[in-house]
């Protein structure tokens, strides 16, 4: 079931709700990727993967995505609330707040512009929904490539914060930044 579609001059991107049993090995293949480092599953078997998205699908506060470029799954969505997950008790939480992680697959041949298209369009879906205000943002610091994309769809950074996991850099971005950002 498709809940956001998105046509780009590289393809229509859709996102739908993962399904832990029937995307575990897909998923799996790209989590364990090297350029997954960030992700923090590069040891995780398959069955940890669909432990993992079966939790997170039963979560009340937490849920995960697939998403295509023209019908080829090819990157992965978490939506959380900061208030209960992730961030919870380390920022000030403001109404309308949703926190968001992405991940691209691999791909055998790269395409200009791909995981720009694909914040974009992550962005886009959650925007759709008038009750989000703001997209809140906590990748590890070290992780450059996804700074320079958040800052690139209007993402305004907050600065560092310790989670038990990592150091992260705490960004946010409201709809009116986005939208300036990619002249939507």
């Amino acid at each position: 079931m498709t809940v956001f579609t998105r046509g780009t001059p590289i393809g229509e991107f859709a996102v739908r709700p993962l399904d832990p049993a029937a995307d575990a090995v897909l998923v799996h293949s790209w989590v364990i990727h090297p350029k997954a480092a960030f992700w923090m599953m590069g040891d995780a078997d398959v069955a940890r993967v669909h432990q993992v998205y079966a939790g997170i699908a039963a979560h009340p506060h937490h849920d995960a995505f697939l998403g295509t470029r023209d019908a080829v799954p090819c990157f992965l969505v978490e939506r959380y609330d900061p208030r209960h997950v992730e961030l919870a008790g380390l920022y000030g939480h403001a109404d309308g707040d949703v926190g968001m992680h992405f991940l691209c697959a691999p791909a055998p041949r790269p395409v200009h512009g791909f995981t720009l298209e694909v914040i974009t369009t992550v962005m886009a879906w959650l925007f759709a929904d008038p009750a989000i205000r703001r997209v809140v943002v906590e990748p590890d610091i070290r992780n450059h490539a996804v700074h320079a994309l958040n800052a690139a769809v209007g993402f305004e950074v907050a600065g560092p914060v310790d989670k038990p996991e990592k150091r992260a850099l705490l960004s946010f971005c409201t709809r009116e930044r986005f939208k300036g950002a990619v002249h939507a």
